[in-house]
C-alpha cells in the first residue's frame, strides 16, 4: 500500500510540476515520511522528477511551444551554473540562503498575483537573449544546483517579466532549463549509488503520465491555470521552509 501511495504522489507531483513547478516539494517530504534516509530520498526524488520534466518538455516541444535553438545559450549557462551550484553546496553552509528563501518566494508569489506582465499575451522584452542567458539561465541554474525550491517558478516569472513571454510560452521554455539542472544533480546522485531503483522507476513512470496531462492543461488553459497554481505552490514552499526553520 505504501508503494502504491508513493506512486500516486509521483503522479500528482508530475501533474502539478508541469504547470507550476515545485513537484519536489511534494515528493521529498513523503519519501522521508516513508522512512527513506535523507540522501536516498533526495536521490530517488531527483531521478523520478527528471522523467516528469522530460515528459512535459517533449509534449511542449512537439506542440510547438519550445524553440530549442533560441534556448541553447541559456541551457549552456544553466548547465554550468548547476555544476557550480552542486559543487558549492558541498563546500559551504546553506543556512543563510535557507533563512532568506521563504521571503524571496513570498515576494515572487505577490509579484505573480499583481504584475501586469503575467498574461496570456506576448509583451515587448526588457532584456535581450544575450543578457538573459548568462544572468538568468546561469544564475537560476546555480541556485538550482545549490538549493532548488521554486526554481521552475523563478524561471517562468523571469521569462514572462524580462523576455515578455506569455505564460504558456514561459512555462514551456522553463522545462528544458529545469530538466538540464535536475539531470546534472541526478547524475551526481547516480554516480554515488544513492537511488532506490525499484521505487524510483515506478515513480518515474507515474510522473511521466501526470506531467503529460498537466502540460496539456497548460496549453489549453494558459494563465488562468498557471498563475494561481504558481502562487499557491510558491507560498506552500515558503510556509514549509518557515516551519522547518522554526522547528
Amino acid at each position: 500500500m505504501l508503494f502504491i501511495g508513493l506512486t500516486a504522489v509521483a503522479f500528482i507531483a508530475g501533474f502539478i510540476s508541469s504547470i507550476a513547478g515545485a513537484g519536489g516539494a511534494i515528493v521529498l517530504p513523503v519519501l522521508l515520511w516513508a522512512g527513506l534516509p535523507p540522501l536516498n530520498a533526495l536521490a530517488t526524488n531527483k531521478f523520478q522528477s527528471v522523467f516528469g520534466t522530460l515528459s512535459s518538455t517533449i509534449n511542449f516541444f512537439r506542440k510547438g511551444y519550445i524553440d530549442l535553438k533560441a534556448l541553447r545559450p541559456a541551457l549552456c549557462y544553466a548547465f554550468v551554473g548547476s555544476v557550480i551550484g552542486t559543487y558549492l553546496v558541498q563546500q559551504i553552509s546553506t543556512d543563510y540562503l535557507s533563512v532568506m528563501m521563504p521571503y524571496l518566494l513570498i515576494v515572487l508569489a505577490l509579484y505573480m498575483m499583481f504584475s501586469p506582465t503575467i498574461t496570456d499575451e506576448d509583451l515587448p522584452p526588457k532584456i535581450s537573449e544575450k543578457a538573459f542567458a548568462p544572468f538568468i539561465g546561469g544564475g537560476i541554474g546555480l541556485y538550482g544546483g545549490f538549493f532548488g525550491p521554486g526554481m521552475g517558478s523563478f524561471f517562468a516569472v523571469a521569462f514572462a517579466s524580462l523576455r515578455g513571454f506569455n505564460m504558456r510560452k514561459a512555462t514551456a521554455f522553463t522545462k528544458p532549463l529545469v530538466l538540464i539542472v535536475n539531470t546534472t544533480s541526478m547524475i551526481i546522485f547516480l554516480w554515488g549509488g544513492h537511488i532506490v531503483w525499484s521505487l524510483a522507476i515506478t515513480m518515474a513512470a507515474s510522473q511521466v503520465v501526470g506531467a503529460r496531462l498537466g502540460s496539456n492543461l497548460v496549453i489549453h488553459r494558459g494563465v488562468a491555470l498557471i498563475k494561481p497554481l504558481i502562487v499557491l505552490m510558491t507560498l506552500a514552499i515558503a510556509i514549509k521552509l518557515l516551519v522547518e526553520r522554526s522547528s
